[in-house]
């Protein structure tokens, strides 16, 4: 069973930057895609950034967000910078061993609980 942790997450400014954390514990996820989603109140789940042997963005994180990894660690991270309060939501990390379609969340085996970004005006 694989097991998701995001950190990271914050109350921050308008124009300031955050990095959220994804650790995974139980398997070793070299193989996998990961990616990060996010949701807001009322708001479907969105697809954020993804990386395997490339990475993806939303047109809303490209320019602003990085995703990388860890590899020794299988640890991803989203550098996020510039954010606005449009990125106010509760930002997810998921796992999945086939994904094609990176940006489709049904493609994604596994997720974490979300660790809450709040970016205030």
């Amino acid at each position: 069973q694989v097991q998701l942790e995001e950190s990271g997450g914050g109350l921050v400014q308008t124009g300031d930057s955050l990095r959220l954390s994804c650790v995974p514990s139980g398997r070793a996820l070299s193989r996998y895609v990961m990616g990060w989603f996010r949701q807001a109140p009322g708001n479907e789940r969105e697809f954020v950034a993804a990386i395997s042997w490339k990475t993806d963005y939303a047109a809303s994180a490209k320019g602003r967000f990085t995703i990388s990894r860890e590899s020794a660690k299988n640890i991803v991270y989203l550098q996020m910078n510039s954010l606005k309060p449009e990125d106010t939501a509760v930002y997810y990390c998921a796992a999945g061993l086939s994904a094609r379609d990176v940006y489709s969340a049904s493609e994604y085996n596994y997720w974490g609980q979300g660790t809450q970004v709040t970016v205030s005006s």
